[in-house]
């Protein structure tokens, strides 16, 4: 193939490089990049004449990035961060703000911290947009890929160019109905184990931390019900026999026809916020990482649920069942 002068290609075309090796495709970098596809192939095309190699290759009805590709994006990944960076300006004001925030993160987030980050926006940044992914096991993709600013959950990752801070710390407790003979008395490992389970699942892409010390000690639940999300296992639970394990605040968001109870298995576990050098640059994103650590260091310690759980405990416990 005829050479191009690699000097003569600009970082637009390395980003639409790094997106056809995100998405898989040249439509789905189109679509990411909102130009036609035919842009797409004619800046593969170019970069494939200044870099020398195929870059993408047909694998079935799909495309396969080359080795050789594989490490361009690598190395491109940073230096198109650090671009972004040196050209990000450092002024901000949120009142004249205008602009996308993503975040990555699952029910926890979006029930303890999204609904005062909200708030702070409407108010100090009205001109702010949020758009919200459900992260499960795949928050860290997201991240990497660049659809969300931030991952906020309980990680279990370290990679190397992540930003993290800690948010939050919390542990699982157990819920179940009023009238279920369980919530009598204080739950052993033994009852807790072959009582009657309802597990969150998140959708098969995440185990929480309760099941994971559980089966390091070889003990699995009598798992009767599993269902994708803890939205409405407060409902749910009315009337059966079934408990769930969820975390403290979780379970203290939920209406007073449940009981909350000390789980034998509390295993706790932290909330972090986690970013990457493309946004740590950003004024604007350091505002909003700002307001997000607020709002969490505002929220009632799990230590303070604990106190409330007990006097639930004393409240159900004259409650004619």
């Amino acid at each position: 193939m005829s050479r191009v002068d690699p000097f003569s290609i600009d970082f637009n075309a390395l980003r639409t490089l790094v997106q056809v090796f995100d998405s898989g495709s040249f439509s789905g970098a189109a679509e990411r990049l909102d130009v036609n596809q035919s842009t797409v192939s004619y800046t593969i095309e170019r970069l494939r004449k200044a870099l020398q190699d195929p870059l993408f290759v047909r694998q079935g009805s799909g495309i396969a990035a080359t080795d050789r590709c594989s490490d361009i994006v690598a190395g491109l990944r940073d230096m198109l961060e650090s671009y972004q960076a040196i050209a990000t300006p450092r002024a901000f004001d949120p009142a004249e703000a205008a602009g996308l925030v993503s975040l990555s993160c699952n029910y926890y987030e979006r029930l303890v911290i999204l609904p005062e980050l909200l708030r702070v926006l409407r108010a100090q940044a009205p001109g702010l947009s949020v758009a919200v992914h459900q992260a499960f096991g795949s928050g860290g993709a997201q991240l990497k890929r660049g659809d969300s600013d931030f991952l906020m959950g309980p990680i279990r990752f370290n990679d190397s160019g992540l930003y993290k801070r800690r948010l939050l710390n919390d542990h699982y407790v157990c819920v179940m109905d009023r009238g279920n003979p369980l919530a009598s008395r204080t739950l052993d490992l033994a009852s807790y184990v072959s009582a009657a389970h309802a597990v969150v699942t998140y959708g098969g892409n995440w185990k929480s931390n309760y099941l994971l010390e559980l089966e390091k000690q070889g003990i699995l639940l009598n798992q009767v019900l599993g269902v994708p999300s803890p939205a409405d296992l407060g409902t749910i639970l009315r009337g059966t026999d079934l408990i769930a394990t969820l975390p403290s605040r979780m379970a203290a968001s939920m209406d007073k026809g449940v009981v909350i109870r000390p789980c034998p298995c509390p295993a706790p576990f932290d909330i972090d916020l986690v970013w990457t050098s493309r946004t740590q640059h950003s004024p604007m994103h350091a505002w909003v990482r700002q307001e997000i650590a607020r709002i969490a260091n505002s929220v009632p310690p799990a230590s303070a649920l604990d106190a409330e759980t007990h006097r639930y405990q004393e409240i159900g416990s004259d409650v004619s069942m």
